[in-house]
């Protein structure tokens, strides 16, 4: 059975100095063993949280990684500058494909650096509104994928623990999310492409893959309900203790009904 995961992206939101309370404090109000949990916080805020979930089951997570190991990359961090400070990494996030103007080329070995420290990536692919409209959406989705997924080994991905975010960019910070119908037939060709790709039926299926856009704990249940669906990524949401105990209370009853159903 494929995990049930709840990442939290904070964007540029927190300091060092407010961002241990908060971990603390969602983590202390979301403990559900059978959710795996993970906290993405601000380059400078990635040791105050590490330090501040000790003991709690909660994973770190940073929001992006650089694509070369080492070198003269002036304000950049490489991932194995995260060793230590976090296991999880994003990467490919549509923000950063529109404001750094990043290219699914550039993603790929972002994705490669991550492996290679030892880092889980979650690969963020998703459409724009206007490609959704044109009923576009599977093709841009496939494109990303692709291209972020060329030349990598998928056993090594799999072994890595590649996780996908399906993030409707129309979706992301507007308020407006996409349906959960829509949500389970992207899961499901992200599925398709990596065996086009030439992963195995049987590991394409041990894919987790998120929904990420506007989540709440109003309607997460929408995106839960389907079985391709593996969880969620938060965006502001994942600021606020109560929403991110909402989401992550249900994500525990999918969880555990989903074992029912598996024994």
């Amino acid at each position: 059975m494929r995990p049930l995961i709840i990442a939290a992206n904070w964007k540029m939101h927190t300091t060092p100095a407010d961002a241990g309370d908060l971990a603390r404090t969602i983590a202390a109000r979301t403990r559900e063993p059978s959710v795996v949990r993970v906290i993405c916080p601000p380059y400078v805020s990635l040791a105050a949280v590490r330090d501040a979930v000790v003991g709690e089951g909660v994973e770190v997570g940073a929001q992006n990684v650089h694509h070369e190991r080492v070198g003269a990359y002036t304000g950049e961090v490489s991932a194995p500058m995260l060793v230590g400070l976090a296991t999880w990494v994003i990467v490919g996030h549509s923000e950063r494909r529109r404001d750094a103007g990043e290219t699914d080329e550039l993603i790929g070995r972002k994705l490669g650096r991550a492996l290679e420290a030892g880092l889980r990536p979650i690969l963020c692919v998703g459409e724009q509104l206007a490609e959704r409209e044109a009923g576009r959406a599977s093709e841009v989705g496939a494109r990303q994928l692709e291209g972020a997924l060329a030349g990598h080994d998928p056993q090594v991905l799999a072994e890595g623990g590649l996780v996908v975010a399906y993030e409707p960019v129309w979706a992301i910070g507007t308020g407006r999310n996409a349906r959960g119908v829509d949500a389970a037939e992207m899961a499901e060709a992200i599925r398709a492409v990596l065996t086009g790709l030439g992963w195995p039926a049987e590991t394409a299926a041990t894919l987790p893959i998120l929904y990420g856009g506007s989540v709440t704990s109003a309607n997460i249940a929408e995106f839960l309900a389907e079985p391709s669906i593996d969880g969620a990524l938060v965006g502001g949401a994942s600021l606020k203790p109560d929403e991110m105990a909402g989401i992550v209370g249900r994500a525990a009853v999918t969880a555990r009904a989903r074992l029912e159903v598996a024994r």
